[in-house]
C-alpha cells in the first residue's frame, strides 16, 4: 500500500470520525439542555421552596433554608423533607399499608382515612419531585457527555489536520512498508 493512499484514507476517516463526534456532542448538549431546562420550569412554577427557619428542617436540609425548589438537587432535598413527614404520619405505614388496614375495617374509620389521604398525597407528591430528580440527573449526565464527545472532536480534528497536512508532504511513491532485500 502507498503512503498517499494510508494518509488518505486515515484523514478521510478521521474526518468523519471528527463530524460524527461533534453532532453526538450538539445532540447531548440540546438534551441535557432540554431537560435541565424543563425540569427548572415545571419546578418554578410550583414554587415550592423551603421553611425560612432551619431549626424547623431536619440537620440534613437546613441548607435550604428559604430556598425556592428550582432544580432536581432541589426536588431530591424536598423529597426527603416530604419522606420525614409521611414517616410520621402513621407511625412510619406506608399508604398501601394504611389503604389495606382502613378497607379491612370497613372504610369507617376516619383516622385511618385522613392518614390515608395524606400518605397517598405526600407518596405521590414525593414520587414527582424524586422523577424530576432523576431528568435533572439525566440532563446533567448527557451534559458532561458533550463536552467529552466535543472535546474529543477537536482532538480528532486536529490529527485530520495533521493527517492531511502530512499527506501533502507524501510523494505517490512512498511505500507504508519497505519489504526487506
Amino acid at each position: 500500500m502507498r503512503r498517499r493512499s494510508l494518509d488518505r484514507i486515515l484523514s478521510v476517516t478521521g474526518l468523519v470520525l471528527a463530524v460524527v463526534l461533534a453532532v453526538g456532542g450538539i445532540l447531548l448538549m440540546w438534551g441535557g439542555n432540554f431537560a435541565h431546562s424543563t425540569v427548572t420550569n415545571e419546578l418554578t412554577g410550583q414554587k415550592i421552596s423551603f421553611s425560612a427557619d432551619p431549626a424547623s428542617l431536619p440537620p440534613e436540609l437546613a441548607q435550604y433554608a428559604g430556598m425556592a425548589v428550582t432544580d432536581g438537587t432541589g426536588a431530591k432535598a424536598y423529597s426527603d423533607l416530604i419522606g420525614v413527614h409521611v414517616a410520621g404520619v402513621a407511625d412510619g405505614k406506608t399508604y398501601s399499608e394504611v389503604s389495606e388496614e382502613w378497607i379491612a375495617g370497613g372504610r369507617t374509620d376516619d383516622a385511618l382515612a385522613g392518614a390515608r389521604t395524606t400518605l397517598f398525597m405526600g407518596e405521590t407528591l414525593r414520587g414527582m419531585l424524586l422523577n424530576a430528580y432523576a431528568f435533572w440527573t439525566i440532563g446533567t449526565v448527557a451534559l458532561v457527555a458533550a463536552w467529552v464527545l466535543l472535546g474529543l472532536s477537536v482532538v480528532m480534528l486536529i490529527l485530520t489536520i495533521m493527517g492531511f497536512a502530512h499527506l501533502r508532504r507524501t510523494t505517490e511513491a512512498d511505500a507504508v512498508f519497505v519489504p526487506a532485500a
